[in-house]
């Protein structure tokens, strides 16, 4: 099984944006880190930097031969967590519309993470940010690097 711990964030909502993912191999001589990317936009969202995390992490898992395909994906997003084991089933029945009869918030990049997670076996878990969980933490500061380098530019 490959664990993935994704994170997405923003300075200012909206704002500058940032996501992170590592994938971690665990084995019986410690954890190895088989990768991990981190991007940025210029204007975003918070929700949409959380979704950014884990549809380029299961973009890159898709496109290697040599990970399992048997995934845990943690975020402590519960945005996320909870959209795609709880919410996504609704929505999709209502034509992506919300209980309240409105369009579906970043409705593109749930179809596109929906599509990607149909591909994998996945477990989603919540994990607390900020709550010393070394990988969240991990992808945390690759999350804030990626803002800070977009901010940079701006």
């Amino acid at each position: 099984m490959v664990h993935i711990y994704t994170d997405g964030g923003c300075s200012g909502n909206p704002g500058p944006g940032g996501w992170a993912y590592v994938m971690v191999l665990k084995g019986f001589q410690g954890d190895t880190i088989a990768a991990e990317e981190w991007g940025s936009e210029k204007d975003t969202t918070n929700n949409r930097m959380e979704l950014m995390g884990v549809i380029s992490a299961l973009k890159a898992l898709c496109s290697r031969n040599d990970l399992p395909r048997e995934v845990a994906l943690y975020t402590d997003s519960q945005y996320v967590q909870k959209g795609m084991t709880q919410w996504i089933h609704t929505w999709k029945k209502n034509s992506w519309r919300t209980s309240d009869k409105k369009p579906v918030k970043n409705q593109d990049l749930w179809k596109e993470l929906d599509a990607l997670a149909s591909e994998v076996p996945l477990e989603w878990v919540w994990v607390r940010g900020h709550d010393g969980n070394k990988y969240n933490e991990h992808c945390d500061a690759l999350t804030q690097r990626a803002i800070g380098e977009i901010s940079q530019t701006l």
